[in-house]
């Protein structure tokens, strides 16, 4: 079973670089499941049922998200609908509207199990922990004999609680996939008890000039002057950047995870 996981989509030329690339890919590869991050899909804050229409006609199966997912009020109405292939993360409180995971069938009728974490190291306050929300999931789900993979894809900031995780989880699913710095990290590999792990998958949307997808401009008054203005995305070519999973049915182990980019980052 092939799995292609797309890092967070930012914005209109993140959705666009989808568009463009996905077809081919799947094409070329033989993809039988996709999902992506969709937390900036909706002008690089949050998500819209427009825009997540738009993946889904591109392609896109399945989506996970992160902190920012509550920026829209309409996507946040959707979130109770378990037939709405949108999860948020599994460890925000109780009360919460949403999922944080889910069973998503394949085009191989194949039953993937998809847990939406997110960190809490520099990420906002109060959330549960990411490692016992892990296990209370799994738990649910381990005498279910007709799930062939079990992918996360963990929201967070600080690469020492992603690489903690790693540890923690290894052997108990298949894939450990970083988003939310939206820059790719060059540790994809197998670990020796069969989980894909990379740190960070990176992002769909404008390399350069920008500041992880959002114009400089809007990053350097941040920066220079302590003012949060509201973000401002860049423009220019997009590039589109995933990681390609290949799934031991038998085993629910990876046997290959590969990073993928297209488009030129022209800096």
């Amino acid at each position: 079973m092939n799995i292609l996981f797309i890092g967070d989509i930012v914005g209109k030329q993140g959705r666009d670089v989808v568009r463009q690339e996905l077809p081919k890919l799947k094409q070329e590869r033989n993809i039988h499941l996709v999902i992506a991050n969709a937390e900036n899909i909706a002008h690089g804050m949050g998500a819209t049922g427009e825009t997540i229409q738009e993946l889904l006609d591109a392609g896109v199966h399945f989506f996970t998200s992160g902190n920012h997912i509550w920026h829209t009020k309409e996507i946040i109405s959707k979130l109770n609908d378990k037939q709405y292939p949108l999860l948020r993360p599994a460890n925000y409180p109780q009360g919460n509207p949403g999922r944080g995971y889910g069973i998503v069938e394949t085009a191989l009728l194949k039953k993937v199990l998809v847990i939406n974490l997110q960190g809490r190291i520099f990420m906002p306050e109060g959330l549960d922990s990411p490692f016992y929300t892990a296990d209370r999931i799994l738990s649910e789900y381990a005498q279910d004999r007709n799930i062939s993979a079990i992918i996360v894809d963990v929201h967070a900031e600080a690469t020492s609680e992603k690489h903690a995780l790693r540890h923690y989880l290894d052997g108990r699913v298949t894939a450990l996939l970083g988003t939310h710095t939206h820059v790719q990290t060059n540790d994809a590999y197998i670990t020796p008890r069969g989980m894909a792990y990379i740190t960070d998958v990176g992002m769909s949307g404008v390399y350069y000039p920008s500041v992880i997808g959002v114009h400089p401009q809007s990053s350097l008054d941040l920066f220079l002057l302590a003012k949060s203005n509201k973000w401002e995305l860049a423009e220019g070519d997009a590039i589109f950047q995933a990681v390609f999973i290949e799934v031991d049915e038998s085993t629910k182990q990876a046997v290959l995870i590969e990073t993928i980019q297209r488009g030129n980052k022209k800096c």
